[in-house]
Formats: structure tokens, sequence, C-alpha cells
């Protein structure tokens, strides 16, 4: 039985994180800003990409490689370390991996050339990727039951909003603060230390077990439930991340491309239009039924890639900016429903290694479809890219909605049975 000092606030034990609610909102909140932190950092690059460009004298491709060896060192990292916290605990993992987050961001600060910067990037994914699952499954863990559904609802609305403040602080520093390559990482750095120093106060909300080496092993330990409900939704994952991916590292010069004389903030600010989009819908469709918001989203996918590729015929930026936020939409219709539909069948040990399993699915989609896109500006321009790219997200989304349009049956049923929003 535990006791309580006079004066102090009463402590709550892992062992009742379910059911003990005084400690629940801050432990909670602090996961939400660490998922939406990570994300943050994640995308603060975006409006930097043209300068970078044009100090460093890099090509495309070398853009979408800077963008892609942190997304493809995150999956490395979702592969191995993905399930650690389920067996080390959340709190130890968290804390290692925000010092490692906060070390890049200083790396990211000092960066001379395209070498360090990539260096900088793999140490950003290694740390992101360990810390994303444990953060994600840290909010499933403190569920209040009172409120059935918050958490799934801050796993989706965490990373998109994190990834549209990224993009808007690193605009702003870019036409108001001195030093715009180093400003933005440094705030980020002092923040991931205080995020770190931070969870070392928080009570830890996972019973750690044996098997942590064990589990570093590459694995998707995805169990079979949820397995059904990301092959049902797994294709308009992949379609709405690849966009997210294609607007992340070539949405700035797509931006040049179609007006060469807009101003730099215009580049990063249509990646931000898709997040801010994305976060929206996500927080709008909170109480609909996620079979339907990853259908819609799926649909929303077609009439964005056909409104972009009006801007390279003549309708301008007001067309990119409105494909951007029709993807934002889609994105967020997508994710969220997804997150929803898999959680419904999540077993509590397992929380952690589904959420990676969902996040490897998730970068794979974004990374190795832009550096793709990147080869193919190369050698035959961003246009030609973006028609193609545009395409594949086009037919993906039709695959997307058939194969959501086939699984309606069993998630109605499992819908009824276990009276599910």
């Amino acid at each position: 039985m535990s006791t309580v000092t006079p004066g102090a606030p009463a402590r709550c034990p892992y062992q009742a994180v379910h059911t003990c609610t005084t400690h629940r909102a801050a432990p909670f909140v602090l996961s939400a800003s660490i998922l939406a932190a990570l994300l943050a950092a994640s995308s603060a690059p975006t409006p930097l990409y043209p300068h970078y460009q044009d100090a460093w004298h890099l090509s495309a491709l070398t853009i979408t490689v800077v963008f892609s060896a942190y997304s493809l060192t995150l999956l490395l990292a979702l592969l191995t370390t993905g399930a650690l916290s389920d067996h080390l605990g959340r709190r130890p993992v968290l804390v290692g991996a925000l010092l490692v987050e906060a070390i890049s961001m200083v790396l990211m600060a000092s960066a001379d050339g395209a070498g360090a910067l990539i260096v900088a990037r793999v140490l950003q994914g290694a740390a992101t990727g360990a810390a994303t699952s444990a953060a994600g499954a840290a909010l499933l863990d403190l569920e209040d039951p009172r409120r059935p559904g918050r958490s799934a609802l801050t796993n989706s609305i965490a990373p998109v909003a994190g990834m549209a403040a990224g993009v808007l602080a690193s605009t702003l520093v870019i036409r108001f603060a001195p030093a715009p390559t180093a400003t933005v990482y440094v705030v980020l750095a002092v923040l991931f230390a205080a995020q770190a120093v931070a969870v070392t106060f928080t009570a830890e909300t996972a019973r750690p077990h044996a098997g942590a080496l064990r589990s570093l092993r590459p694995q998707l330990a995805v169990p079979p439930p949820a397995r059904r409900a990301l092959l049902a939704t797994g294709t308009g994952v992949i379609a709405i991340w690849a966009l997210g991916g294609f607007y992340s590292s070539l949405g700035p010069a797509l931006v040049r491309l179609v007006a060469a004389d807009a101003p730099q903030a215009a580049g990063g600010m249509v990646f931000f239009t898709l997040t801010a989009a994305a976060a929206l819908t996500v927080w709008t469709l909170r109480r609909s039924a996620p079979h339907a918001a990853a259908t819609g989203g799926s649909l929303a996918i077609v009439p964005a890639a056909a409104l972009t590729l009006s801007g390279l015929h003549g309708a301008g930026l007001p067309a990119v900016y409105g494909g951007a936020a029709l993807a934002g939409i889609a994105f967020g219709a997508v994710s969220h429903g997804a997150l929803r539909m898999t959680l419904a069948w999540l077993d509590a040990r397992d929380r952690a290694a589904t959420l990676a399993a969902y996040y490897v699915l998730s970068y794979l989609s974004m990374s190795l479809p832009a550096v793709a896109a990147g080869a193919a500006t190369q050698h035959y321009g961003l246009r030609t890219a973006a028609h193609a790219y545009a395409i594949a997200a086009a037919l993906l989304a039709v695959a997307a909605v058939a194969a959501l349009a086939a699984s309606t049956r069993g998630w109605a049923a499992h819908h009824a049975h276990n009276d599910l929003p």
C-alpha cells in the first residue's frame, strides 16, 4: 500500500496506472509533446532545403537522399528497437533516445555540407525510431477509461501537428531570426534535453520483462487481428505517406518551378499546408467511424493529385496549395482511420511493437518513393517526376478503396461485437 507524504502530491504506481488518475494527465501531455517534437524536428529542414541547395550546390537527388537518410535509419531503428520499451520500460528508452535526438540537433546546427547533414539525419532517425514507438505506447498505457479513444486520437494528431509546427517554426526563423540554418535546431536541442529531464521524473507505465536483447533482432511483430487491419488499410497508408514524402522533400522545388519569383518561405509553407490540414482533419473526424474515415481519405487522394498537377499546367500556386490542403485532408483521414482500426485489436503486451510496424510501413512509404522521385527529377526533370508520382498515388488510392471495400463486412462484424466507435 502506497503512502503519501503530507503536503506532497499523491503518486501513482505503474501497477495502478489504469485506475489512478491523480498523475495521469501530466505524463500523457508529456508523451504527446515528445511525439509532436520528434516529428517537428523531422520536418524542420524542409523550408531550408532551397537554402542548402543554393549554398552547397546540391541536386534534387541529393536533397531526397538527405531526406531519406533520416527515414530509412528510422525504419531500421523501428525494426530493432520498436519493441524495446515493452521489455525495458518506456522511461529509459525515452530518456536515452531524447538525449541522442538533442545531439543530432546540435550536429544539424553545425553542418557545413551535405555529408555532415546526412550524418546528423542518420543519428536523428535512429533516435526518433527508438522514441516514437515508446512515446506512442506510453500514450496507450495512459488511456483514461472515462475518455476512451483519446490515446488513439493523440497518436494520430500529434505527429501531423508536430510536422506542421516544425515547418512553421523553421519558416519563421528563416524570415525573422539570425543564422536560420542553426537557430531552429538549437531551440529543438534544448527542448529535447528538457523533455529527457522531465521523463526521468515520471512514473513508469509499462511492466518491464525479460527478452530485451532478443527483441533487438529485426522483426515486425504484429498480432494476427491487428495484421488484418493493416492489410486492409495498408495501401491507403502507403499512398498518403508517399504524398507526404513528396511534399516534404520536393515541395519547395515544385513551388519554385511553378512560381520562380515566389518568396523562399512559400516553399516550406506548402508542406505546412498539408500537415496543418491533416491535423485539423484528424480532430474533425475524431468521432467518426474509422473505416469510413480511411475510405473517404483514400478517395480524396485522386483529386489532390490532379489539383497539384494542374498547378503545372497554368493554374499556378493556388492549385499547388489547394492540392497540398486536399492531400492533407486525405493524410489525416487515412492515418486516423488506419490507426484506430489497428488499435481496436491491440493487446496491451504488443503496443510498442505494433505501433513500430505501423510506422515502419509509413516511413518506408515516405522515403523510398521520395528517393525515386529525386532520381527521376535528376534525369527527366521535376515536371515529369511530379506527373509520374501523382499517377502512382492515384493508382494506389484506387487500390486502397478496393481493399477497404473488401474488408467492410469483417470490420462491421467486429464493430458490432465489441461496440467500437
